[in-house]
This record gives C-alpha cells, structure tokens and sequence, in this order.
C-alpha cells in the first residue's frame, strides 16, 4: 500500500478499523474521539514498533493515507493523533517549535524498566554486569521488548531502575561500553 510516494511494507498487517472510512475523519462525540485516538496510537506504536522506527516524521508516514478507500487525515488531524500520542506518554517532540517529528516511546520507560529487570532476572544476571550494547544488541535479548529500542529511551529505562536500587551504571569508554550492574 503506498501512500504519496511512502509505501507500507506488506510484512506489516494493517487492523481491520484501518479501512473503516470514519478511522480517518477525527471524530466529534468525545467518547468516540478517545476510542478512535486509542486505535491510532496503537496503530503507531505496533508500526514504529515492529518496524524498528523511532522518529515519526508527520509529513512522512504512510499511515496517515489509506488509497484503498480514498481517505486520509487533514493535517490539523494529524496534529490532534500527535498530539494524543505525546499526551498519552508514548511520544515526545523532538522539534518543540515547529512540532514535525515525534520520538516514538516504544514503550514507557517505567514499561521497559520492568521488562529489563525481569529479563535480567530471568537470564541470571542479578549481580553481575553487561554492557549497555549487549542490552541494545545482544543476542541474549532477541524478541524482548527493549531490542533496538532508541538508546535515549534506554537509559531513561535504566535510570528508573537505578532510582528503584535495582542496577548501578558504570560509565565505559564509549556509551556502547557503560556497564549495568543488576542487583
């Protein structure tokens, strides 16, 4: 599916309420709006998520259009999902001023520090210490939630478990070589 010269990969599965024509006219009654805002923030999580995208570039993403029914979000619309997906924790302007270019939280850093915790746990690495990269990138955490994730988020993740007692950083040579001690 493409959308103004941006296509969506046909890996990624598009939900059913994505071809309901009324998805894409931001709706009036409030209880309606905060359903619909719901699904465009899932919608945009699972994509930037399972796609490994960490910045959401308003006037790039596909999803804003759908051809197969000739509908797409105004730019103010596109504004009000922005802005709800900011709201809701799950994004932050990288550009403040001029609002193009969302951070997407993949998940909160509250969420990824329990997800890190509970995988350090599981995979015995309560008192002793791996590298920021080895969390990132290892091969010891395929399929988690935190593989990949933007290494601000990360540390933002470490640092909740750190104000918790949970872990202890150590800076190394390069960002990639600051350790974590889990405890």
């Amino acid at each position: 599916m493409s959308s103004g010269g941006t296509i969506i990969p046909s890996s990624f599965e598009l939900p059913d309420f994505y071809h309901f024509p009324p998805f894409f006219t931001i709706q009036p009654v409030l209880s309606t709006r905060e359903k619909q805002l719901g699904q465009w923030r899932e919608l945009l999580l699972k994509y930037h998520t399972d796609l490994k995208i960490t910045t959401l570039i308003l006037h790039e993403c596909p999803l804003w259009k759908n051809n197969d029914i000739n509908r797409q979000l105004t730019k103010e619309e596109i504004q009000i999902v922005a802005d709800d997906l900011i709201t809701s924790g799950y994004g932050e302007w990288e550009d403040e001023h001029t609002k193009t270019r969302v951070r997407i939280l993949w998940r909160k850093p509250e969420q990824l520090a329990s997800d890190i915790y509970d995988w350090a746990v599981a995979n015995g690495y309560v008192n002793s210490i791996c590298t920021v990269y080895e969390l990132h990138s290892g091969e010891d955490v395929n399929g988690m939630s935190f593989q990949g994730v933007d290494e601000e988020l990360l540390r933002r993740a470490l640092g909740v478990l750190e104000g918790q007692g949970k872990c202890a950083l150590f800076q190394g040579e390069t960002s990639e070589e600051d350790g974590i001690k889990f405890f």
